[in-house]
Parts: structure tokens; sequence; C-alpha cells
């Protein structure tokens, strides 16, 4: 089994149902395709470096996933075409880290 960690960015006028929607429609392919989830966050409403399809923000789902390659190359293949989706991106790593939390609202006081 491989270990993937893969981020979707959609558009930023895509609703809450609709990102639902989305992490329902994607976590479904990984299924189907006897991959497991190991961990599913929602990072938010960010702001993107540059420009992409006249977005200046996007909303940022992204998965830890365990599978075959087979299940990144279905992924791949099915974003292409939605048009909700801006980028997507998929990195193969060697471990997850499920401690840290990168993108978590809540700033840490040093006192």
């Amino acid at each position: 089994m491989n270990l993937y960690e893969h981020t979707i960015i959609a558009r930023q006028d895509t609703s809450v149902s609709q990102l639902k929607q989305i992490t329902e429609k994607y976590s479904k392919i990984i299924e189907n395709f006897k991959g497991t989830i190991v961990k599913t966050e929602n990072w938010g409403l960010m702001n993107l470096s540059y420009m992409i399809k006249k977005n200046k923000k996007g909303n940022y789902i992204h998965f830890k996933i365990k599978g075959e390659s087979k299940i990144i190359n279905e992924l791949e293949k099915n974003e292409r075409i939605d048009k909700n989706l801006l980028r997507f991106m998929s990195i193969k790593v060697k471990k997850f880290d499920l401690e840290t939390n990168y993108f978590s609202k809540e700033e840490k006081k040093n006192n």
C-alpha cells in the first residue's frame, strides 16, 4: 500500500453544501478503488499566490489516502473535467503527519 496526500482547490464561490458534495464524490472514488481515507481536512478559504481562472481565493480540501496508484489516476481523471475545481495535487509520502494541523484557525499564545 502506498501513502498519498491529495489536495484539491475548489472555486471561491463554492457553497458549503457543494464542498461537502465534492468531498463525498472523491471519497467514494477512493473507496470504490479499495483505498482508505486516513484523514480528510477542510482547510477553508485561503488566498492564492496568483489568480487562477479569475479567482483570487480558493477552498482547500486535503485527503490522506492509503492505496494503489490507480486511485490517484482515477481521481485526477475526474478532477480534470470538474468545473468547480481550480487545481489539484497528489504527493506520495513515506508516512503521514497526523498530529500537526497546519491551517487551524486558533493561534497559540506564548505566555
